[in-house]
């Protein structure tokens, strides 16, 4: 795991010196960079045609492994990033003393739990194994879809505080794996079902077939969970940053999306101001 975590990591450090951009500097302002981990998302063509008509010029970074945009933006290889929830970014900056933030919201996923053995979730026997991501901002939603579904038992009753460690391990019906994200999709072989974001199960061919739970996204207590654009919190108020993000809502960049194979999310709006409020909440959390 620890070497194709290694790989992973020079591969988009790679990507990023092949485009002429140095760890830790800074790249001519004629070109905004955006790190991104679907880049061979249709969409995308679309969406730097649009920025292209606005006067500005977009080139997208593509990485593979989610430990890596975040450091990247921090340390100006990049100047935005699309590929995380609120809640990652909450997590990440209070780990990491950063000062990242949001500058426009771009959608909600319902959370999906896949499997190629079984046609819903009734069907998984006790002693299965359920595989989910080895990041702790990213595993509180399955917790509680898992509960919700009879499969686990949290310790202390289920909250938005629950942590893998809560699993009352004797008392639940399934066993879990945290492992990268990046390798979810490819688990479904070998275990009875897995949470895969949507970043990896489309290029996976998951669908509605492979669907046996999904989570109402439009719920309050989600908000949370709305994927962003996100800066430095020097360039929080840069125009042409935040005209970036309000493109990804452009009508034809919708239509785009929303014509993808399996697309399932909902397009958000959220201010930026609600969006800063939402992290700064979160982060207090974290650093608990």
């Amino acid at each position: 795991m620890r070497i194709l975590r290694r790989v992973l990591a020079i591969s988009a450090l790679l990507a990023l010196a092949a485009t002429g951009v140095a760890c830790g500097e800074q790249h001519s302002s004629d070109v905004v960079r955006i790190g991104v981990n679907d880049l061979s998302l249709p969409h995308w063509d679309v969406y730097k045609k649009k920025a292209a008509e606005q006067g500005i010029k977009v080139e997208l970074i593509n990485f593979t492994d989610y430990n890596q945009p975040n450091p990247a933006l921090s340390q100006g290889q990049i100047d935005l990033n699309k590929f995380q929830h609120l809640r990652y970014l909450a997590n990440y900056n209070a780990r990491n003393n950063d000062t990242l933030v949001p500058i426009g919201a771009t959608e909600i996923y319902p959370l999906t739990l896949y499997s190629k053995k079984h046609k819903n979730v009734a069907d998984i026997p006790k002693g299965g194994q359920i595989t989910l991501s080895n990041n702790p901002a990213n595993q509180v939603r399955p917790l509680l879809s898992l509960a919700a579904a009879g499969l686990i038992v949290l310790k202390g009753g289920p909250t938005w505080d629950s942590k893998i460690e809560d699993v009352d391990t004797g008392a639940s019906k399934v066993r879990l794996n945290t492992i990268d994200p990046t390798l979810t999709a490819q688990s479904l072989d070998s275990v009875d079902a897995a949470f895969v974001d949507d970043a990896f199960a489309r290029p996976a061919g998951l669908g509605k077939k492979e669907t046996i739970y999904s989570d109402d996204p439009e719920r309050p207590d989600l908000k949370q969970y709305i994927n962003i654009f996100a800066t430095r919190a020097v360039e929080k108020d840069n125009p042409k940053y935040r005209k970036l993000a309000e493109l990804y809502h452009d009508p034809e960049v919708e239509a785009a999306i929303r014509a993808e194979k399996d697309y399932d999310g909902t397009f958000k709006t959220n201010s930026q101001a609600d969006l800063q409020s939402t992290l700064i909440d979160l982060e207090s959390k974290f650093r608990k």
